[in-house]
């Protein structure tokens, strides 16, 4: 699976981050227990799946290599559509720096994400119970951009690069999804040194969708290496309430 060596683990794991919404019924977090939770992330996950039919965003790709993170080694705009019942697709916008890291580690990483995400593969990504063992920690909680966030571990049920060891944190208030952080359950490659993993969320149309992720790794191979995605713009389209299931 990694097929840049001088890229590292950021640019094979990014491409492992999965959309996932996390319902918004009014309530405090904190008087429900890990059960409930639980299942309401279920609960949701389908929802959202039934419910976007689609959407387009702008994703900005950086990768950043060794200890200057200010001046991307490389850069990528991609126009990305997802079409239920089909996937995604991109189109490049536009691209600077290293044609190397691009040819080798950028393109690969959306080809990657494209496979992730076809119809029958996406589902085995999903942070739910059928393919994690979720538990809530109780008086764990974090602020992210001003909101009190639980948290909720995840352990896959089985190893895969595309399946993360971590911790899914939701809104204390509406349980809505704002970040997720960990590290894959599986190294794609001997070569990978350990990566960290993050994704934060905003509600849009009443859906956790990605507004920011970040991938770092540092193998004693390819020294430090940081991909950064950024999400802008999105239109989605969604199911008239008339006919959701």
């Amino acid at each position: 699976m990694m097929r840049f060596g001088g890229g590292g683990g950021a640019l094979a794991f990014a491409g492992a981050f999965v959309l996932v919404w996390v319902g918004s019924d009014a309530g405090r977090a904190q008087e429900r227990n890990g059960t409930e939770i639980i299942r309401r992330i279920d609960d949701a996950t389908l929802t959202r799946h039934e419910t976007i039919l689609g959407y387009t965003v702008r994703e900005h790709y950086s990768v950043f290599r060794g200890g200057d993170q200010t001046h991307p080694a490389a850069e990528m705009t991609v126009e990305t559509t997802y079409k239920k019942g089909a996937g995604k697709s991109y189109a490049i916008v536009s691209q600077s720096g290293s044609s190397i890291i691009r040819r080798f580690g950028l393109l690969p990483l959306l080809d990657q994400e494209k496979a992730i995400n076809t119809p029958g593969t996406v589902e085995k990504s999903w942070f739910t119970s059928a393919n994690y063992e979720m538990q809530l920690k109780p008086g764990m909680t974090r602020e992210i951009d001003g909101r009190t966030c639980i948290a909720v571990s995840m352990s896959p049920k089985r190893k895969a690069p595309n399946l993360i060891e971590g911790t899914l944190w939701v809104d204390a208030g509406d349980d809505s999804l704002v970040e997720m952080d960990g590290i894959p359950s599986k190294a794609p490659s001997i070569f990978a040194g350990r990566t960290q993993m993050m994704r934060q969320y905003r509600n849009m149309n009443g859906f956790a969708m990605a507004t920011r992720a970040r991938a770092e790794s540092d193998s004693g191979w390819f020294g430090k290496t940081v991909v950064t995605i950024e999400y802008q713009d999105y239109k989605i389209d969604l199911r008239p309430a008339s006919q959701a299931h």
